[in-house]
């Protein structure tokens, strides 16, 4: 479906005039219309990784959450300390459904919370003790835990606790590796920056520190895979059918050993650049390994990637990859010839957190479906310059949107789903929109390789022909008195 550039550029316009004139000035850096140059030349105008506008309500996380919550927190054989009072811990309890095999609290700890709980003599007096106390009692309750990770919260930075001496010490004491991770939630402008916090970490505490007993000319990382559920088993059945062996695979499903190994592979294979990208840079110049991001939704992404990947390798690993397609791709097809009439000519926005609002394109389109906005909530400008080509002349591409401008985008574009994430959820519920909770698949999943691909097409069906709209009028309003909801 052709989208009209001059429509998609008045609606942004018109969504836009409700703001005051410095805050309407703003924003507009932060959208741009895909056109046939930014599409084949990758011109990006747009505004990315600065400050959200104070006074509006940004979908995003903060620094803590980018390491704990990402890159830290699925590594399953560790205790991760969430260091200050109990909000964050509370609200980060648990995972995005990151699946770990293992037993959770003998050698799997990504369901578990622990903090130092900080109470109001922990700010004025400092929480160095505490941690120490707390760093004891782990080894105690956890003997097979393999390390600690100390996430500090924004109080920490503030007080100005010493997690690198607590660290250096405890570490020597109950001698097991213990990284301190400066991930305060008040630093940088997102989540972004807890990554990049978090691959530092991961470069200066574990990277290097252990050797594999026997390498070969296949090995691999799988790295910026968090395992959503199930995402990097479907895809290492893929690599692994292929005739590659994945030596580490992280964050999901990864422990502290294949972080210490990682450097040992001939190839990195990245699934979200925007959180690793920081870490295969560095193995790159530091041990000579090679990364390329791949991108394993829907059956023509994953083709491509598959084919991609086998092209660094021999004959045999190529041999073997066009019998792995020749294998699946009746399967995909018959998917596709089932769920295309279903859901073909459907206008999807979407609004994700990293890569996937621009790796699941391929995706949807498979299913005939068109993508008439995408935006990330903390992309860099090298995300941007990778979304333009894939998206369709036309399409209104954003960063950070606000609520209420994905509000009235979901309006003024007539979309049939919209794909974000969980704190956007209801409000299109209400609105009578059909909407897929795209950070952790809904309770779904795995969405990639050729096994997720067929729960992807029954998920996205499910969603956009559940007859429960036809009781909802789209963009409904209950009014009342002095009130709307």
């Amino acid at each position: 479906m052709g989208l009209d550039i001059e429509s998609s550029k008045k609606i942004v316009e018109e969504m836009l005039e409700a703001y005051p004139q410095k805050a309407r000035k703003d924003r507009q850096k932060h959208y741009q219309v895909n056109t046939e140059d930014s599409k084949t030349c990758g011109t990006c105008a747009l505004k990315s990784n600065i400050k959200s506008r104070p006074g509006v309500m940004t979908p995003r996380g903060c620094s803590y959450a980018g390491s704990k919550g990402v890159v830290w927190g699925p590594i399953k054989d560790m205790v991760h300390i969430s260091h200050g009072p109990i909000g964050c811990g509370q609200y980060s309890w648990g995972t995005r459904r990151n699946y770990a095999n293992g037993t959770l609290g003998i050698d799997n700890f990504t369901a578990m919370q622990v903090t130092s709980d900080f109470q109001e003599t922990d700010i004025v007096f400092g929480g160095d003790k505490k941690l120490e106390v707390i760093m004891r009692e782990i080894t105690e309750m956890f003997p097979l835990a393999k390390g600690i990770s100390v996430q500090s919260e924004c109080p920490v930075g503030l007080i100005g606790d010493d997690i690198e001496a607590v660290s250096k010490k405890m570490a020597k004491e109950l001698d097991m590796p213990i990284v301190p991770v400066r991930c305060e939630g008040f630093r940088g402008v997102s989540q972004s920056l807890g990554h990049h916090i978090a691959n530092d970490a991961i470069r200066d505490f574990v990277m290097g520190r252990a050797e594999l007993a026997e390498t070969g000319p296949y090995d691999v990382n799988i790295i910026g895979d968090y395992n959503i559920g199930g995402d990097a088993w479907a895809s290492r059945i893929l690599l692994e059918e292929m005739g590659l062996r994945v030596i580490a695979q992280w964050s999901g499903d990864g422990t502290l050993n294949e972080l210490e190994i990682a450097h040992k592979a001939k190839l990195n294979l990245i699934h979200c650049h925007r959180s690793m990208n920081y870490m295969v840079d560095h193995m790159e110049k530091a041990y000579g390994i090679p990364w390329m991001e791949y991108n394993f939704f829907g059956p023509t992404k994953t083709y491509e990637s598959l084919r991609a990947i086998a092209a660094l390798f021999d004959e045999t690993i190529q041999e073997n990859c066009e019998k792995l397609i020749a294998k699946y791709k009746p399967q995909m097809d018959a998917v596709i010839a089932k769920y295309k009439p279903r859901l073909e000519n459907k206008k999807v926005l979407l609004m994700i957190g990293g890569l996937r609002s621009r790796h699941t394109v391929g995706a949807y389109e498979d299913l005939g479906m068109d993508i008439v906005a995408s935006g990330y909530e903390f992309a860099h400008k090298d995300d941007y310059e990778r979304t333009f080509p894939m998206m369709q002349e036309g399409s209104i591409i954003m960063d950070d949107p606000t609520a209420y401008e994905l509000e009235e985008l979901a309006q003024k574009l007539n979309v049939d789903l919209v794909g974000s994430g969980v704190k956007e959820k209801y409000v299109y519920h209400k609105m009578g929109v059909p909407f897929r909770q795209m950070h952790s698949w809904d309770y779904s999943g795995p969405y990639h390789g050729f096994d997720g691909f067929k729960i992807f097409a029954k998920d996205m069906d499910m969603t956009v022909n559940s007859p429960v709209w036809n009781l909802i009028p789209k963009k409904a309003k209950v009014q009342k008195e002095g009130a709307s909801i």
